[in-house]
């Protein structure tokens, strides 16, 4: 048997894969501390006093990013560039890190085999936590590597565009672009737990240290907004927009979407409300930058500087067109329920559900899965007619909400004739 050829792994790839864990266990380490900093408030029951909750589910969250952070730091540690200085923390300020997780994630296995916690036994682990941890060295470091850079996260074309103007160019770009760049590096990690379909309860915690750097984000723009002295200039007014939209989407995500999330049991649910948020807060925030682009160039294409933006804009082309056809389809078979107009229908609905229907959010593919289940196996019109007139009104909401995507501004709903 021939010997097969080596293959060369260089230093700087290997960097780069160990600065890549670096920053991963950085971002479960500062989603900790904000998660635990607030007592795990953000996104709990909020329909039950404090005192009287039940904080075990947050414990278990606390403990899952816990495991997280010493599987990640073992990696760390047992690659061949762990001896030396990486990312600015030194290898035995990383194992002391790592022997300082020990006390508090045994005490979290401990309380765990309860099966109830009180706010006293919750606050108080917390502190054991924070406590432990404030004069380890690589902690603050690491939580100091989500705050560092930013830039070089955003699309070239972007940076290009805003700091590559003699013009228009604004030296507040330089302190504003790269806050955006670490949110959306942060919101990148969920988007691939969703995409693994990994357990997603433990990304409230990095959802709590994003809730953290925009509001921080929303306040910076804000001051600098009021301490303008032009309050009509173009510029001042992007960033009030800007500020204004990020608060808008955080107060969906925190009030709606993530709220109560840790008391929600099926995974479906949790799926749908998590890809949710995610796609409110990225998207939201790749649409404030293009704002901030066209400010430099009006001419500046969402699409070139965010590809993500070209497959949905495809996707919901096909979605919306989809969508009408069906409705078309049901609000026919509705009025005149014959076996002709439910057999075209039918099949339409199947056809659907193989491709189309997966470009919907999650919560709303449900909502269709049961109503198409629903319509297949009614056989009596009597029964049929009330099942097409509600999926009719929803598929009507559901049009008008695919319509309003931002990717669709400049493409018009036409029938096709």
């Amino acid at each position: 048997m021939p010997e097969m050829p080596a293959v060369l792994i260089s230093d700087q790839t290997v960097e780069t894969s160990i600065n890549s864990q670096l920053y991963l266990l950085g971002a479960w380490v500062a989603g900790l501390d904000s998660f635990l900093s607030g007592g795990g408030a953000s996104f709990g029951d909020r329909h039950t006093p404090g005192t009287a909750r039940d904080y075990i589910r947050e414990l278990r969250l606390a403990r899952a990013a816990l495991q997280k952070c010493s599987r990640l730091t073992f990696t760390i540690l047992s690659s061949d560039t762990s001896s030396g200085v990486m990312a600015g923390i030194r290898a035995e300020e990383l194992h002391q890190f790592a022997s300082a997780l020990r006390d508090p994630l045994m005490l979290a296995e401990s309380l765990n085999r309860s099966e109830s916690l009180d706010l006293t036994e919750w606050n108080a682990w917390c502190k054991v936590f924070l406590e432990r941890f404030a004069d380890v060295p690589a902690y603050s470091k690491l939580i100091a590597l989500t705050e560092s850079g930013g830039d070089e996260y955003l699309p070239a074309l972007l940076r290009d565009t805003i700091y590559g103007s003699l013009d228009r160019y604004r030296p507040e770009y330089e302190a504003i672009l790269p806050r955006f760049g670490q949110i959306l590096r942060l919101l990148e990690i969920v988007g691939k737990m969703l995409a693994a379909d990994e357990p997603l309860k433990p990304a409230l915690l990095i959802f709590a240290r994003i809730n953290e750097m925009i509001q921080d984000l929303i306040s910076y723009l804000n001051h600098r907004v009021e301490r303008s002295a032009d309050q009509t200039d173009e510029f001042t007014g992007s960033l009030d927009g800007a500020a204004y939209m990020a608060s808008l989407e955080l107060k969906k995500v925190v009030q709606q979407e993530l709220a109560g999330l840790t008391i929600v049991r099926p995974a479906t649910t949790v799926y749908a409300r998590t890809e949710a948020a995610h796609a409110l807060l990225t998207e939201s925030f790749q649409q404030i930058l293009t704002g901030f682009a066209r400010q430099i160039d009006p001419k500046t294409d969402a699409l070139a500087l965010f590809p993500n933006f070209e497959v949905k804009l495809e996707r919901s082309l096909k979605l919306r067109q989809e969508i009408y056809d069906v409705l078309k389809l049901v609000q026919r078979a509705e009025a005149d329920p014959e076996k002709s107009n439910i057999s075209v229908l039918n099949n339409a609905l199947l056809s659907y559900m193989d491709e189309t229907v997966h470009f919907l959010f999650y919560k709303d593919t449900e909502t269709i899965e049961r109503f198409v289940e629903e319509i297949l196996v009614t056989n009596q019109k009597k029964d049929l007619v009330p099942i097409l007139h509600r999926f009719g009104a929803y598929l009507e909401t559901l049009f008008a909400q695919v319509n309003m995507r931002a990717v669709l501004e400049k493409h018009p709903f036409a029938v096709r004739v």
